[in-house]
């Protein structure tokens, strides 16, 4: 069932019972070891969603995001010594104004992206808008700040978090994230152009085949694309 935006003025104070506690830190036990074996070789991660502000589902994603890649070559090698698997490798690019990224599926709710083009600001705030934890925070049980995806703020406390809307709120939410107003205003239209017409596609999605880089399908793209190539310049 899609995640649809509340506009519900009302803060709401949610209590995490023993169970959601023990998957919180379950999945971000999980989500260290991979950012740690990533680390090992100076490539830095940070997990971000429901992992970073707490409020997990069993059937939440671990989404680790490398914001400054090496090569891809050094990132999967640095998964293979780890003897970490990996399903699929696929490029997607969400929109022709939105860098393409390389994508690494661990396992069905495990996944490893970077970016193969520059970012915009608004691209790279969206992990602090959504709410992102490194390896220090993680150790240290620090929670974040952050909007889901029906556009609730969730603000962590000892018993759990409490969650209020952030429609209406825009330019305050933008300052208690530390991001631009633009970028809460992005993620804003995106959410509720979704709620209206439906899951929306994306632009670029392309497997990696196994003799294949994500540079190579990345250069065979904007070769065959100006619309790739036009946002490769950026």
């Amino acid at each position: 069932m899609a995640i649809k935006p509340e506009r519900s003025p009302d803060t709401k104070e949610v209590a995490y019972n023993s169970e959601r506690w023990a998957l919180l830190w379950q999945f971000r036990e999980k989500a260290s070891s991979l950012i740690s074996a990533l680390e090992t070789r100076h490539i830095e991660a940070i997990v971000h969603g429901s992992i970073a502000r707490g409020d997990v589902r069993k059937e939440s994603d671990i989404d680790l995001f490398i914001p400054n890649p090496p090569s891809s070559f050094q990132i999967e090698t640095t998964l293979e010594q780890a003897k970490i698997p990996v399903e699929t490798r696929l490029v997607i690019q969400a929109s022709p104004n939105y860098a393409m990224k390389g994508y690494i599926e661990i396992d069905p709710v495990t996944t490893v992206s970077f970016p193969l083009m520059g970012l915009r600001r608004v691209e790279r705030e969206f992990y602090l808008f959504s709410g992102e934890a490194n390896l220090s925070q993680l150790k240290e049980k620090t929670r974040a700040v952050g909007v889901d995806k029906r556009l609730m703020l969730i603000q962590p406390t000892g018993k759990g978090h409490t969650e209020s809307s952030i429609l209406g709120r825009e330019e305050q939410i933008a300052k208690m994230l530390g991001v631009a107003v633009e970028t809460v205003l992005d993620r804003v239209h995106a959410l509720m152009k979704r709620d209206a017409v439906g899951r929306t596609g994306v632009f670029v999605k392309k497997e990696v085949a196994l003799d294949e880089t994500f540079e190579q399908v990345l250069e065979r793209l904007a070769a065959e694309n100006p619309a790739v190539r036009r946002r490769l310049k950026i």
